[in-house]
């Protein structure tokens, strides 16, 4: 009787329950709240770059100059520009913008661009404590400039080829190698994936003076080919996502295949390939971005070979030719990212998505 009365006493408090529903919108709100404060974190210093790489050097080099592209606000007046200051007027509310005609020490003069007409504005005052007026002017005559001082095209070229080219030798590699370990059964099995799993942690640093004292003696150091044919022989880091994934493909689809027939090769193109398919896409993103912002490797092997060498050796160079002007270099930065930009954001559906098997026991 006495719960019974309590329970009564804690509904006639009128204290709102929630419903499920409703805890369940207010917990996806927050969490999308939170991811979009984590997403405006990561674009920021994105975002900074795109800004700077449309600034004049006047801009970029002025204290107090606005954040977005612009540059200081002019007006004509009798056939001669002046410049445009924010002017604080008694008895109005916000400041004018006027142009400065008349320089004085305590007192000067100015014109309403509104209102030329009026004649000059006696204004009291040090026109040196005033803020400068900026008006939106964009600069892309910056991102002509990057992209033909550096030859963008070539550079565009090399990185695509190795890029691409890497990115074939290392999914085709890994998704092989994943399917043995996944499904297949032979002696030292589990020692051989250790093995493989423990190049992982093995810094590059340690292999860099054997690999590349190996690669100068078969005469590979100033090509592509130690970029590139090493890819083809798998990566650890790979080899594991899609072991993992292929473990979680039902084999009952592996045994109805050979019950009509396929063998090995036929149930890893027909049934294993199209299954992966998110973790494939994943692989490939992940390679392909690896590749295009590679710098080390590039830089050791292709010294000395400017017509070989990607976007990222190539941007140090220009870095080089501007020091100090960051609206160029930024310029030549964000049309670097373009590319793997669109690469992501075309394929983020197919990165994000699961998959789904249904019908089938496992």
């Amino acid at each position: 009787m006495a719960t019974v009365t309590a329970k009564s006493a804690k509904r006639q408090s009128g204290q709102p329950r929630l419903s499920n529903k409703t805890r369940g919108r207010i917990n996806s709100m927050t969490i999308t709240i939170l991811a979009g404060v984590v997403m405006v974190i990561f674009l920021i210093p994105l975002g900074y770059g795109a800004m700077t790489s449309l600034k004049t050097d006047t801009q970029v080099s002025t204290a107090g100059a606005p954040w977005y592209p612009a540059s200081p606000a002019t007006f004509t007046y009798e056939g001669e520009a002046y410049d445009v200051y924010k002017v604080p007027v008694e008895g109005q509310v916000r400041e004018e913008e006027w142009a400065l005609v008349n320089k004085g020490r305590e007192s000067s003069e100015f014109v309403d661009p509104a209102n030329p007409e009026a004649g000059l504005i006696p204004w009291e005052g040090r026109w040196r404590t005033l803020e400068q007026a900026w008006t939106v002017d964009p600069i892309w005559a910056n991102y002509k400039e990057a992209w033909e001082t550096i030859n963008f095209p070539l550079l565009l070229r090399n990185t695509l080829f190795y890029a691409i080219l890497s990115t074939i030798g290392a999914v085709s590699s890994a998704a092989l190698v994943a399917y043995s370990f996944a499904r297949y059964k032979y002696p030292f099995k589990g020692t051989l994936f250790l093995i493989v799993m423990a190049t992982i942690i093995l810094p590059p640093m340690v292999t860099l003076v054997p690999t590349y004292t190996f690669f100068s003696r078969i005469g590979w150091v100033g090509t592509w080919w130690p970029l590139i044919v090493p890819q083809f022989f798998a990566n650890g880091y790979n080899i594991f996502l899609l072991r993992q994934f292929y473990m979680g493909i039902p084999r009952a689809l592996d045994e109805a295949a050979m019950i009509d027939g396929a063998g090995h090769f036929r149930i890893f193109w027909s049934i294993m390939l199209p299954q992966a398919r998110p973790a494939l896409i994943a692989v490939t993103l992940f390679h392909f971005f690896f590749a295009w912002n590679d710098f080390f490797g590039p830089l050791i092997y292709l010294a000395g070979k400017p017509e070989l060498q990607p976007i990222t050796v190539g941007l140090t160079s220009f870095k080089g030719l501007y020091e100090g002007q960051d609206n160029l270099i930024q310029a030549a930065a964000i049309t670097a990212a373009i590319i793997p930009l669109l690469v992501f954001f075309f394929a983020q559906r197919a990165f994000m998505q699961g998959v789904v098997i249904t019908g089938v026991e496992k």
